[in-house]
């Protein structure tokens, strides 16, 4: 179910059941993306004050942001395809402004580049080829790439790490580092 309708409906759903409501595209994808992550600080040598910027505003790309806030990474930058989402962005549905209100705390303004500029950590639920080797270059020393558009990567493997990138993950299981979602 996309967004924002799915969060709709996660609401509803939690007003009138007395058991946990699941939905995989966005609590699988985030339960798998921060264990995935707090490992891949460990092998890259940094820690939760890594500044992440994740692309695709969708039901996953929210629900991961607040997980990843909930198990303590604080620096998270959301992108949409307009571009970074911030209190003054236009375009954005209700739980996108919800979460501008919560995440961005450099308040970046621009496009995914620009906000790829010494980010750690790069996670795609997005579109095939959003993120170029380029971009991947401006980021930090020993970025963490979790590229998990499916079926087609936002980069593939080979490019992110001619970019510099330390781990690198898809969400395909014919490539090693699946990071998917829970079910």
């Amino acid at each position: 179910i996309a967004a924002p309708r799915c969060f709709e409906i996660e609401k509803k759903l939690k007003e009138i059941c007395d058991i946990p409501v699941f939905h995989d595209d966005q609590h699988g994808t985030a339960v798998v993306v921060a264990a995935a992550l707090l490992n891949a600080v460990k092998v890259a040598g940094k820690d939760k004050n890594v500044r992440i910027v994740l692309n695709g505003a969708g039901s996953a790309g929210i629900a991961i942001a607040k997980h990843l806030k909930n198990v303590g990474f604080t620096d998270i930058t959301l992108c949409d395809r307009f571009g970074v989402l911030h209190t003054d962005a236009e375009n954005m549905n209700e739980a996108q402004a919800e979460m501008a209100r919560v995440t961005n705390p450099r308040n970046v303004k621009g496009s995914l580049s620009d906000a790829m500029k010494d980010a750690d950590v790069f996670i795609g639920v997005s579109a095939p080829g959003t993120l170029t080797k380029e971009m991947v270059e401006t980021m930090a020393k020993d970025p963490i790439i979790f590229a998990c558009a499916n079926p087609t990567p936002e980069i593939f493997p080979d490019d992110a790490k001619a970019g510099g990138a330390a781990v690198v993950s898809t969400g395909r299981s014919d490539f090693p580092n699946q990071v998917n979602n829970v079910l």
